[in-house]
């Protein structure tokens, strides 16, 4: 059993499922700073009140997994990532403290305060996630398996690309989700920044695409890709994902932009969920099987073998507790959001 490899799945589920879970309520959240008015930012929030906080716990046994099962790779990486990481996890409180705050604000002031705290803290903690992705894409310095670069070697005009990409796609995801579960105004509003939304994803997927290939030669040539020639047998096994990325652009495209009417409103959020999972395979395939790009891989990072079995036998049943929860809680608040049966009404 290849306990490296099963652990790195692992984490990257837990991660990939924080995305597409609580990337749709930090989307939510930057949503609000342009709700109409107060009641439908309070309908916008109630319709993640049951569920936000429970998303997060995928973050948590993503960082957990990576400290624990690959604690070279944790020990590397996070002196790369301090002040992002910081960022986030204060952006993050702060949202969490706001989101409670702002139904409890008596005064105009003060609601406007927690209002914009819970609006803006969404938005820090997305670029600050989408500044720690860029930052590992672009790989850190490594020497004698210590990281060995500065502070800010993070920030870099690819790693603001990709900031800007992810909280594009939380916007994205966030709008969609709007579109399931709201009616009437606040649902048409959903859709137009859907529409906006898409446009802005379209165009920084394909950027971001472009200018991970000329990262390192290895990711171009993963792909088939290089300067004297395309190797068509690596190209065309993996061509399908852009493609089928590019076919649920337009199928989105046409459920909330064309067939508004025809299309229901579960659809937009399954295909931009589906979106952003291509570009997570795509990325994973061009990094796989470094997790410290491009110094280290999964088995020189990885904790002895002894250890990682017993913290699997741990995941493997408290894993599935965690999704069944995840999954009986959707299901329970399931259906359209009554803006007088909110949350914390």
């Amino acid at each position: 059993m290849d306990l490296p490899l099963i652990w790195s799945l692992l984490i990257a589920t837990a991660v990939m499922l924080y995305v597409l879970l609580d990337g749709s309520d930090l989307g939510i959240g930057i949503l609000t700073a342009f709700a109409v008015d107060n009641d439908e930012r309070n309908l916008m929030s109630a319709t993640i009140e049951p569920v936000w906080d429970g998303n997060e716990t995928w973050l948590i046994l993503g960082g957990g997994g990576l400290f624990a099962a690959f604690p070279l790779a944790y020990a590397v990486l996070m002196p790369a990532f301090y002040i992002p990481v910081l960022i986030m996890l204060a952006a993050l409180i702060f949202r969490g403290v706001a989101f409670e705050f702002r139904h409890k604000a008596v005064r105009k002031p003060t609601r406007l305060f927690w209002n914009g705290a819970f609006a803006y803290g969404s938005l820090t903690a997305a670029l600050a996630q989408g500044f720690i992705l860029g930052g590992f894409i672009q790989g850190v310095e490594v020497e004698g398996r210590s990281y060995a670069g500065g502070a800010f070697d993070w920030f870099t005009p690819f790693s603001v690309l990709v900031a800007l990409s992810v909280a594009g796609g939380y916007v994205l995801l966030g709008s969609c989700w709007l579109v399931l579960k709201t009616e009437g105004e606040t649902q048409m509003g959903s859709r137009k920044w859907a529409r906006r939304a898409m446009i802005f994803v379209i165009l920084a997927m394909g950027a971001v695409s472009l200018a991970t290939l000329s990262i390192d030669p290895r990711v171009t040539e993963r792909w088939g890709l290089n300067m004297e020639a395309l190797e068509f047998g690596k190209f065309l096994t993996l061509a399908p994902i852009p493609m089928i990325a590019m076919i649920l652009f337009f199928f989105l495209w046409r459920d909330i932009w064309i067939r508004v009417e025809d299309a229901p409103d579960w659809r937009p959020m399954v295909y931009a969920a589906a979106i952003l999972l291509t570009g997570y395979l795509g990325l994973a395939i061009s990094l796989f099987p470094n997790l410290v790009p491009f110094e280290l891989d999964i088995w020189e990072t990885a904790a002895r073998d002894n250890a990682l079995m017993l913290m699997f036998v741990g995941a493997a049943i408290m894993l599935p507790v965690i999704l069944g929860y995840t999954i009986y809680v959707y299901s329970l608040f399931w259906g359209k959001v009554d803006p007088d049966e909110a949350y914390h009404d």
